[in-house]
């Protein structure tokens, strides 16, 4: 996971028809809260806005083609999937609990809300768990203050190298604070093939950089020098392993 910069202006189309959209819902429950609250009544969410090609255009561009939570490249082996951080539908406080409704209908369409996603993070892992430090600080309604939350999970357009590191491979949480294990576990970040992909990316980037800390120097070691450069940068898969990598082992044995 690593820390995802998106531009300020949202896509059009979430300026335009999704703003009307948002308007309409939260209109629509303000009238008719109850059986909103009871699941009687759910909002019809359309995907060809919060989906569009302009919205999906831009995430990938600003997260460099990666998922928002496990670093891997998306587009090239799937399409992805627009991931709504606050789930828009229905929100649970852990798995297995109880699908609390509405879920934050008002947030369907908000940019800020909005990230890549690869399918596994979004559909087997988060669906719709968002644990907060205090469950009854919850917003359930466009009315509520949502800053009063304190979610569990981190936000990818946090500093997430405050929470979340690397040894070798493996990712933990620093200091064992609650966001970073609460957020590896539920997203299952520590995933068996998830590890194995970073193994396989650790393991060549450590015969990289034996090259290019070849004594003497062989042609070849400017070369490694500048692949070691380019991995370490943002829209590198599994950058943010990388980093501490070559902040950590690579560079102390250097």
């Amino acid at each position: 996971m690593i820390r995802v910069d998106k531009p300020k202006l949202a896509p059009q189309i979430l300026r335009t028809k999704g703003k009307k959209k948002t308007l309409a819902n939260c209109n629509s429950y303000t009238q008719n809260s109850k059986v909103y609250d009871e699941g009687q009544k759910k909002f019809d969410f359309d995907s060809n806005i919060y989906g569009h090609r302009t919205v999906k255009a831009a995430l990938t561009k600003a997260q460099h083609d990666k998922c928002c939570f496990c670093e891997s490249k998306v587009t090239h082996i799937s399409y992805g999937d627009v991931e709504h951080f606050r789930p828009k539908a229905g929100v649970r406080q852990k798995s297995g609990a109880p699908l609390e409704r509405p879920g934050y209908y008002w947030l369907a369409y908000e940019w800020s809300n909005l990230f890549l996603s690869c399918q596994l993070c979004n559909q087997r892992y988060k669906e719709s768990l968002f644990p907060l430090i205090k469950q009854g600080d919850r917003a359930k309604s466009h009315n509520d203050v949502i800053n009063l939350e304190k979610p569990l999970f981190i936000n990818p357009t946090e500093d997430v190298e405050k929470f979340i590191s690397f040894r070798s491979e493996v990712i933990f949480a620093i200091d064992d604070k609650p966001r970073g294990k609460a957020t590896i576990k539920a997203l299952g970040l520590d995933r068996d093939e998830l590890n194995d992909m970073r193994k396989d990316c650790y393991d060549k980037l450590e015969l990289i950089y034996e090259l290019a800390n070849l004594k003497p120097p062989v042609p070849q070691s400017k070369n490694a020098k500048a692949l070691i450069n380019r991995s370490i940068q943002s829209s590198s898969q599994y950058a943010s392993m990388i980093r501490c990598a070559v902040n950590a082992k690579f560079k102390s044995s250097g």
